[in-house]
């Protein structure tokens, strides 16, 4: 009997091993299995075979939440281990309305009703805006203000279900694309008017008792929602008798298309305004301000990010503790984040004990809004333990920038453009690689030098210089301090201008001026000063001493300075020094981004390669070859 290999599942593999058992029955020793009608019923067999391992083996593969492809598989998947996967989100704006009352009303109040509120167009694309709820103010002098209120994209529905006490009976939102942030659910008893008893969402039974108002929620098939509610041991159930709060129950959502919402800034009302009076406000004396634009609008969470997310938050067991924690529990409340960095107090310098920083890099932008901000920390309060403190600075980033001088042999290339170009699509695509844009990024010289080589086979060399960058957000008119911090060694050139900055302006200067550095003598420490050029060969100090320099810590303080105006927009002012170490890491709560855009990439022509020199000294070139060239004081 021949060894059979029982992991050939392969046609042809099967069809093989088959010939060979039969081969191996002495009944079978001389026939002919190609040549005879034989070959068709092993050809049969084959299949039946193949196509029983197959099924067998994605039974298995949908088994486990690492190789499950189905979405209803991952998510069942996800469920048994209490991971419920993230809704489509819709966009939220934020907007105010001023609302007069009308002549000969004396209502104290004013009610903007649940539903649609407004519409909005973005890219020649029409969205509606709702609320979840009735939003009711004061009058005050006959106008009442509705301030930040926020509305959400979508369209709002109401679903009724009736509960008839069977246990099979199921309660589905037969609407695909809900933001279940936006769910309400009221129970009522079936003769009760009114909308009835709210209950709450919980994504957990640990401290739901007997007669607690609750209900949860789960995906179900093609990503719609069922409703569950307690059967009076965990949570209150439903029913009709006297001690239930009804059986009729009432579930208001929002409908979304996601991401698409978001970006909308011009609203137009849709809404109605309802005295107390009974009577409705005339849209001509209501007017909308719109605060934020709609925005953190997403689609239902994928297969891949249920895969990782959902064994992280069962390790999280529903509080941030650990780094590891913290980021997944924020990715959860902000799907729109790309980053967290999480670095506790007592790793900050001076020492902060009892406080969480949390920096977050979003998946658009650079800055978290203050906004967004405010809901994360308030929903991230359930998660974290008592007594510590949670703060969300502002991302910082750390640039990486090349001044790379490329060698090519003129005879082997088309244009000089078209190899540049190919040059910087080689880099764009090593800046989207997963060991930079990212917190603990490391850049690595030795690649970009390859990566810069191996382009094409027209360059012979290139010789590459490294620099780093900070961003200083100025508060224009005021007096403040600033810190930078590089998180990496400067180099040190003796003779000074190790730092450089662009323009901007102080109080009592008009002119523009810009920062640089006077090393001491331990060639550790510096002194920060604020200098304007005369010429091209002359500098008037402005400010002599006007902060330090780290060049062990790659660390700058500015002193108190009031900045008026910066030469960039957004009040920006870019702070450059040159690295130690070509390599270049993000350490702790710095964003790693290798910047190409800034970089210069200057094409050279290789002399010798071109056949132009025989000699090699066209090469010794100082503003080739020095690894930290000065140049210029200011950077441009």
């Amino acid at each position: 009997m021949p060894f059979t290999k029982y992991t050939n599942l392969d046609f042809d593999q099967i069809k093989s091993s088959i010939k060979d058992y039969l081969r191996a029955n002495s009944n079978f020793t001389d026939f002919d299995f190609e040549g005879s009608n034989f070959s068709v019923l092993i050809d049969t067999l084959a299949y039946n075979t193949y196509i029983t391992a197959f099924n067998s083996n994605m039974i298995v593969n949908e088994s486990f939440l690492d190789s499950a492809t189905l979405r209803e598989n991952v998510v069942s998947l996800a469920r048994n281990i209490g991971y419920v996967p993230r809704s489509r989100t819709s966009a939220r704006a934020q907007i105010s309305f001023s609302v007069q009352r009308p002549d000969g009303d004396s209502s104290a109040q004013v009610t903007l009703s649940r539903g649609l509120v407004c519409t909005g167009t973005s890219s020649n694309s029409n969205f509606v805006f709702s609320i979840p709820e009735d939003i009711t103010r004061n009058f005050v002098d006959g106008v009442a203000t509705f301030d930040n209120i926020v509305i959400y994209e979508g369209t709002y529905l109401t679903k009724q279900f009736l509960y008839d006490g069977s246990l099979d009976q199921k309660f589905i939102l037969n609407n695909s694309f809900i933001d279940t942030s936006t769910l309400k659910v009221y129970i009522k008893k079936e003769n009760d008017s009114g909308i009835g008893i709210e209950y709450s969402l919980v994504d957990n039974i640990v401290n739901v008792k007997s007669n607690s108002q609750i209900y949860l929620i789960q995906e179900v098939q093609d990503e719609k929602y069922q409703l569950l509610f307690g059967d009076g041991l965990i949570g209150k159930k439903l029913g009709t008798d006297r001690n239930s709060d009804g059986n009729i129950i009432t579930a208001n959502y929002i409908v979304s298309n996601g991401s698409d919402g978001n970006g909308v800034s011009n609203f137009s009302l849709a809404g109605s305004f309802l005295t107390s009076d009974g009577n409705n406000i005339n849209p001509s004396t209501i007017t909308i301000t719109t605060n934020q634009k709609s925005q953190n609008g997403s689609e239902i969470e994928s297969i891949d990010s249920v895969r990782y997310f959902a064994p992280k938050i069962y390790s999280a067991q529903s509080r941030a503790v650990t780094g590891r924690d913290y980021e997944a529990i924020i990715k959860m409340i902000y799907p729109d984040t790309e980053s967290v960095a999480v670095v506790g107090g007592e790793e900050m310098e001076p020492p902060q004990f009892g406080t969480v920083n949390i920096s977050i890099k979003p998946k658009n932008g650079t800055f978290v809004s203050d906004f967004n901000k405010s809901r994360i920390l308030s929903q991230l309060k359930q998660y974290t333990v008592s007594g510590i403190n949670q703060k969300i600075t502002d991302l910082k980033i750390l640039y990486v920038e090349i001044d790379s001088s490329v060698y090519y042999d003129y005879s082997r290339i088309s244009t000089v453009e078209t190899l540049k170009t190919n040059v910087l699509n080689s880099l764009n695509e090593y800046s989207n690689s997963v060991d930079i844009n990212k917190f603990g990024g490391r850049f690595k010289y030795s690649k970009i030098q390859q990566i810069i080589d191996n382009t094409n086979t027209a360059i012979t060399s290139n010789i590459t210089k490294v620099k780093i960058r900070r961003d200083l957000k100025a508060v224009v008119n005021q007096f403040a301090q600033y810190e930078l911090c590089y998180g990496n060694r400067f180099h040190v050139n003796n003779s000074g201008y190790n730092i450089k900055s662009t323009g901007f302006r102080i109080a009592n200067d008009s002119d523009v001026v810009y920062l640089t550095d006077i090393p001491n003598l331990d060639g550790r420490t510096g002194v920060l000063s604020i200098v304007k050029p005369l010429d091209s060969q002359n500098i008037k100090v402005v400010v002599k001493s006007a902060g330090t320099v780290d060049y062990m810590k790659g660390e700058i303080n500015l002193n108190t300075i009031k900045i008026v105006s910066t030469e960039l927009q957004n009040n920006i002012i870019e702070v450059q020094a040159f690295p130690e170490s070509n390599d270049i890491v993000g350490l702790k709560d710095l964003y790693l981004n290798f910047n190409v855009s800034a970089s210069a990439i200057n094409m050279v022509k290789d002399v010798i390669a071109s056949g132009d020199e025989i000699s090699g000294t066209v090469f010794n070139r100082d503003f080739y070859t020095s690894s930290y060239l000065n140049g210029n004081l200011i950077r441009e």
